[in-house]
């Protein structure tokens, strides 16, 4: 079964994404859906490197939950800078955050989140890997941005990953 299906969750992902998509419950979409689950991690496999080592799996759902609360926070947050605020008490900013983590697999986890998190996005790495370029909405206190990025994600993503 790992011959066939070798990154079992890819293909679970893409027979979800193939519903999500066609959006019909008929047994033609299934069979394509499975079709296409099967071949495109196949054909990939070879450019895939090593899977993550996840070490806490349910640290991983924790913190998919946690980020979607975030998420849900920020989009008031935003709305709220965004309608309320007077443009010139909105304090844009770009920050630094010097990154603790050593996998790939959770820099980019990070970066993802800080971008998909309304308000925030990454813009760039550092070509070390050791910071990321940010930028900030509004962001009245830099350090304390830098610090709840460190504090509420980048050490949950450390306990998971490494």
């Amino acid at each position: 079964m790992r011959r066939l299906y070798p990154h079992p969750f890819l293909s679970l992902t893409l027979v979800l994404l193939w519903f999500l998509l066609v959006n019909q419950w008929k047994p033609g979409s299934l069979v394509m859906a499975l079709i296409l689950a099967t071949l495109i991690p196949l054909l990939s496999q070879r450019w895939w490197p090593d899977r993550p080592v996840i070490r806490h799996p349910f640290g991983l759902l924790a913190y998919m939950l946690l980020v979607l609360w975030d998420v849900i926070v920020a989009n008031f947050q935003v709305a709220r800078i965004i309608l309320l605020m007077p443009d010139q008490k909105i304090r844009s900013a770009w920050i630094t955050v010097p990154l603790d983590l050593t996998s790939p697999e959770a820099i980019s986890l990070l970066a993802g989140t800080i971008t998909m998190t309304p308000g925030t996005l990454t813009a760039d790495f550092s070509a070390d890997g050791r910071a990321l370029l940010i930028h900030s909405l509004h962001a009245p206190d830099p350090d304390a941005i830098r610090s709840e990025i460190k504090s509420r994600y980048e050490t949950r993503l450390k306990r998971i990953f490494e």
